[in-house]
């Protein structure tokens, strides 16, 4: 099967006009000699001793917690989201649709205004959070906030292209023969769509483990509070660079591990 898959692939590319190759080849380059370059420039070694300095170790301690609450919360909130969204028509579920996927597309810098003026002290409900003693802003619950705002439509967009694909014939087949609908969500729906949900909250925690301007915004750079992986490597871009160039290949090697983990490297046969 895999030689028939390899020989077809071959033919294909063979059947593509030889000029193309060009440009895919500096597509390629683009992408993978700035990685190499900075794979390269690691002092390997000092490696673990740049990475386990006190502050590295509180940032990425900071960051594996704060992404993992992100990611529960993307869990919580984005499985409804796709479950409605992929159920639904209509021009109010295109609505729908487009705001959750703002994040996608939006500066992160504008993201974190957006959740400062939301959030924030004077902020539409942080004002009313305030005065009953909750702040928000400039604490580990901001970053847990910004990340799950960044992340939460890679989730989404999983899931909900893993339930349109799935479709509703056995959830019909389960609500005739008497489940109710919690059963059925629960007992047909979701284990239908594991891997895509598993897929989905994967990328969504390397997208929260890799979040930087919403949080510098929103959250700040609080040692052991708000500064995570990615604004200590930008501290330490301008302090030791050595330092910077070894965290972001520990972002770089987690970034790969979520491509192979979720699949995104394998080809999809279209017959």
């Amino acid at each position: 099967m895999r030689t028939t898959r390899s020989t077809r692939s071959a033919r294909s590319a063979r059947s593509l006009p030889r000029w193309v190759l060009v440009p895919a080849g500096v597509g390629l380059a683009l992408v993978a000699l700035p990685l190499l370059a900075i794979v390269l420039s690691v002092e390997w070694s000092s490696f673990q001793s740049l990475v386990t300095s006190d502050s590295s170790r509180a940032a990425m301690l900071l960051s594996l917690r704060t992404s993992a609450a992100a990611t529960g919360l993307c869990v919580l909130l984005g499985v409804p989201l796709a479950l409605v969204l992929s159920r639904s028509r209509g021009r109010a579920a295109a609505i729908t649709r487009a705001v959750v996927l703002l994040p996608l597309v939006l500066p992160p810098v504008v993201g974190g205004l957006a959740l400062l003026y939301a959030f924030g002290r004077r902020g539409l409900l942080g004002e009313h959070l305030n005065a009953l003693g909750i702040d928000i802003a400039f604490s580990t619950t901001a970053v847990v906030l910004a990340q799950t705002f960044v992340a939460l439509p890679f989730l989404v967009v999983g899931l909900e292209g893993a339930l349109r694909t799935a479709g509703t014939r056995y959830e019909q087949v389960a609500s005739t023969l008497g489940a109710p609908p919690t059963t059925v969500l629960l007992r047909v729906t979701l284990p239908l769509v594991l891997p895509g949900l598993a897929s989905g909250a994967v990328l969504a925690f390397a997208r929260a483990l890799g979040e930087f301007g919403a949080t510098l915004t929103f959250a700040g750079s609080l040692q052991g509070v708000t500064r995570t992986l990615p604004l200590e490597i930008y501290l330490q871009r301008e302090t030791d660079p050595d330092a910077a160039v070894a965290l972001s290949v520990v972002l770089v090697l987690v970034a790969v591990a979520v491509v192979l983990a979720t699949g995104a490297g394998r080809p999809r046969t279209v017959r």
